[in-house]
């Protein structure tokens, strides 16, 4: 289920957070194979992963409340969220870009009608999030990416090897067209790290990072820490208080 019927991937800096962005409303089950000089395997595709994160239990998730902390140089950011998937309302409580406590509610299907400060900062910051927290399906419903499993690869960070698969998104759209994600993929389907290249001259034009720090909320399974760099910086991106709530109970259920 995508957000909306419609997922959104936003590709550029807001806030100096990392965030990316292409539209697209239908789904895509199958990747692009490259060549390889080692025995054949199954292509892997982005509905694996997605299923590794929990895509077939996706539709129990009534809500997601998480907090997202970013910390590199001349950034340390903290931004809380409640999010209803079904519905689509988002729940904001952060600071203005002068410290200030802001707090906001409101329906994406309504967003035209929401003030500057909504529209402008806390909408692309919410999609910004939304994306760290749920990159593994965002990958599978945006289908006017392409996705390629280029097999086994050297990982970015450290030692070892993973198999790569790599998700471009069009030259034509979004916000910085033609940005790349790697993603290494180990043998159980999770992501392991990952490599942001984007395809326009904004910064960072690079974005290397660990996924790390899983935890179960409910039907989903999360990576709560990325561990990386920036441009060549130090950059520290976690999740806490990562929770949900599933059809038919009002409690939530605090990743663990």
């Amino acid at each position: 289920m995508a957000m909306t019927g419609c997922s959104t991937t936003i590709r550029f800096l807001v806030l100096g957070v990392l965030v990316f962005a292409a539209s697209s409303c239908a789904q895509k089950s199958a990747s692009v194979s490259e060549p390889s000089a080692s025995p054949p395997r199954a292509a892997l595709t982005a509905e694996q992963v997605a299923k590794t994160y929990g895509l077939d239990s996706y539709g129990q998730v009534e809500a997601i409340r998480y907090t997202f902390n970013a910390q590199f140089p001349g950034v340390n950011a903290s931004r809380s969220w409640e999010w209803e998937p079904k519905t689509n309302k988002v729940t904001y409580e952060g600071k203005d870009k002068d410290g200030k406590p802001v707090k906001a509610s409101y329906l994406r299907s309504e967003l035209a009608s929401q003030p500057a400060n909504v529209k402008d900062e806390i909408d692309p910051a919410f999609l910004n999030d939304n994306y760290w927290l749920l990159f593994p399906f965002h990958a599978y419903w945006d289908a006017s990416a392409t996705v390629t499993d280029k097999g086994q690869q050297q990982l970015p960070l450290g030692n070892g090897s993973a198999d790569l698969l790599s998700v471009k998104y069009p030259a034509g759209g979004g916000y910085t067209p033609g940005d790349t994600w790697d993603l290494y993929i180990g043998k159980d389907n999770r992501v392991e790290q990952f490599v942001y290249h984007r395809g326009g001259t904004k910064k960072p034009s690079e974005v290397s990072a660990t996924w790390e720090g899983y935890k179960k909320a409910g039907p989903l399974l999360i990576s709560t820490d990325h561990k990386g760099k920036a441009d060549g910086n130090p950059l520290h991106i976690f999740l806490s208080d990562v929770a949900v709530k599933v059809t038919g109970s009002a409690d939530w259920i605090n990743a663990q």
